[in-house]
């Protein structure tokens, strides 16, 4: 064995001892989360994780390490460890547990695209148990879920520069399936070519239409290139990777390029540097959200032809002291100019303040169904990732 290969070897042994002690860490967390579950009135301590990040960033100049990077690593751990907590404590009917479909996530797309890795990111530890389904189209990953082939999907419902995704919406709305988690993904969007490539001999652009509208001004200064929309970022990428042309490249992520065999000709080519995409998790499994875990409920309704109708529905709201976060409007199926409202409150389905909340607008609104009650992620609490 030569010198460099001993230095990899010995490089090698310290990762699984990191990857041991992650392992160490949360199952460490496991138990905390059964002591909680015994008494405790909370879940997340926060002054307690400011001062964990206190105390690594100290030791970590004292070592002649980079504080700010060692401080993002253990940002990262402490969402593993949230998430872990959460897990546990969040109660799900036990026939989610033996049924084959709840290891059988679907999703729109394939291996390496954005609705993969929210799947994968969703699932976390038990990922290596999910099996993941990729669907054409939205509908498709929906309806796996409806069948019984899959026990949950993942859909994209907005994004912090296209904005809403109301096909999701829509899908919501007909399903009779409810909302029991959402994710949020950082989209970090790559030029993908094969080997050799070049930016100024390109001749074509392929990916997914929110992808492409989310690079508008880098396309903007390439106005030769012709824009061709596929089904998602990841069949576009493999579709170069198969053309075998040089002049065509895709808008996808660094993992579409690992799996296809492309070049990165360009990173992080997006409008905004801060892109992010909400995801939700729908299924029809029932699950009971522990009132310390921080969570969300989404409804959906439509109001009297009423002057006012809408701004009384939401001050009831605010009277119950509920927090409104999200609030979509869609129109209503053969009723022009008549709509949906979509909302999202911050709280649980337990508390006495949503139940007297939700009796009031169940008076109020001709229709009114909640879709879901469960785990935030966009919340000031929920959040476990940096926005």
């Amino acid at each position: 064995m030569n010198e460099l290969e001993a230095y990899r070897a010995r490089l090698d042994g310290v990762d699984r001892r990191l990857v041991e002690l992650l392992q160490e860490r949360l199952e460490t967390v496991a138990e905390i989360a059964k002591v909680k579950a015994e008494g405790l009135t909370f879940l997340r301590d926060h002054e307690r994780e400011s001062e964990l990040l206190d105390t690594i960033q100290g030791r970590a100049r004292e070592l002649g390490l980079d504080p700010f990077r060692v401080q993002e690593i253990f940002r990262e751990i402490i969402a593993m460890s949230l998430k872990a907590q959460e897990e546990a404590l969040l109660k799900r009917e036990r026939v989610e547990r033996s049924a084959r479909a709840a290891n059988r996530v679907a999703f729109q797309g394939e291996g390496g695209s954005y609705s993969f890795m929210a799947a994968q990111k969703y699932f976390g530890t038990r990922s290596s148990e999910m099996e993941f389904l990729g669907r054409g189209s939205f509908a498709e990953a929906l309806a796996a879920v409806e069948s019984g082939e899959a026990g949950y999907a993942v859909l994209p419902i907005e994004n912090t520069t296209a904005g809403s995704i109301n096909q999701t919406y829509d899908l919501l709305r007909a399903t009779e399936l409810g909302i029991v988690g959402e994710e949020l993904l950082r989209v970090r969007h790559c030029l993908l070519g094969l080997e050799g490539s070049r930016i100024g001999r390109l001749s074509r652009i392929m990916s997914h239409p929110q992808a492409l509208i989310q690079c508008a001004r880098f396309l903007a200064d390439h106005p030769g290139v012709d824009q061709v929309a596929f089904n998602d970022t990841a069949a576009a990428a493999r579709r170069v990777s198969e053309g075998g042309d040089p002049t065509q490249a895709a808008i996808a992520s660094k993992e579409a390029a690992d799996i296809f065999g492309l070049q990165i000709l360009a990173e992080n080519i997006a409008d905004q540097t801060e892109n992010w995409t909400r995801f939700v998790v729908i299924s029809g499994f029932e699950i009971d959200v522990d009132p310390r875990i921080p969570a969300k409920i989404s409804l959906v309704f439509t109001t009297r032809h009423n002057q006012g109708a809408l701004a009384q529905c939401l001050n009831l709201l605010a009277q119950h002291g509920l927090n409104l976060s999200k609030l979509e409007s869609r129109p209503v199926p053969q009723r022009p100019w008549e709509y949906l409202f979509y909302v999202d409150i911050e709280g649980s389905l337990k508390t006495e303040s949503s139940q007297l909340a939700l009796a009031e607008l169940r008076r109020e609104c001709p229709y009114l169904r909640v879709l879901g009650c469960y785990p935030a992620r966009t919340t000031t609490d929920g959040a476990v990732d940096r926005m």
